[in-house]
């Protein structure tokens, strides 16, 4: 079975968005490690957006109040995030399991999001459109590259600006999943049609 991490160039770049469509088009598990902020949990979003009966919506390793980095959120909760006390959930089904903010947020004075990859994860980056998206994607790409972690692919959420995906491509050689455009909102029926057009691409990673 898969084990997906799927990660972002930064903060609000559509990680929440993506990991409903690929749990969605695989009809796989999912699981955010750390949630900070409990106002509005990416783990009910995920819930609300999948329409499938077979996936599994995994409770969190930690629940921090603030939505802030999770180092920062832990100690104003007054707990320190330790991997050790992170595991995976327990399935028979696809993982997919979301990062915070990007691939270097601080987890602790030691870790980051990073630490919480597995060598055999297949790696999704979530990329975006804002100018200096470039830079950003190809900086963690690198970063993967340097602890020996693969990038399986790149999907891009309303990327507008032209030539942004070519030069990407171009320099990290890193194929392109899929491309998400711009919607005013995000609901189960848009989550479910971009499932079924990248169903088949996810499959073979």
């Amino acid at each position: 079975m898969k084990q997906i991490f799927i990660t972002g160039i930064g903060t609000d770049v559509g990680k929440t968005v993506v990991s409903a469509i690929v749990t969605e088009a695989l009809e796989a598990d999912y699981w955010k490690p750390i949630q900070s902020g409990l106002d509005t949990t990416d783990r009910k979003t995920v819930q609300t957006l999948i329409s499938n009966q077979k996936s599994v919506i995994h409770p969190e390793a930690y629940r921090l109040q603030t939505p802030m980095s999770p180092h920062e959120s832990a100690k104003k909760d007054g707990v320190e995030i330790r991997l050790e006390e992170i595991s995976r959930p327990q399935t028979d089904n696809h993982l997919i399991i979301e990062g915070a903010g990007g691939l270097l947020v601080p987890l602790n004075d030691r870790h980051t999001i990073a630490d919480l990859i597995e060598p055999d994860d297949q790696v999704i980056l979530v990329s975006s459109g804002y100018l200096g998206s470039i830079n950003h994607t190809l900086l963690t790409v690198e970063a993967l590259k340097s602890r020996g972690l693969d990038c399986a692919g790149i999907i891009y959420n309303h990327v507008d600006l032209e030539g942004t995906i070519e030069i990407i491509e171009k320099m990290t050689s890193v194929p392109t999943l899929a491309i998400i455009e711009k919607h005013e909102a995000i609901n189960s029926e848009l989550v479910d049609q971009y499932a079924t057009k990248f169903k088949s691409a996810l499959e073979q990673l």
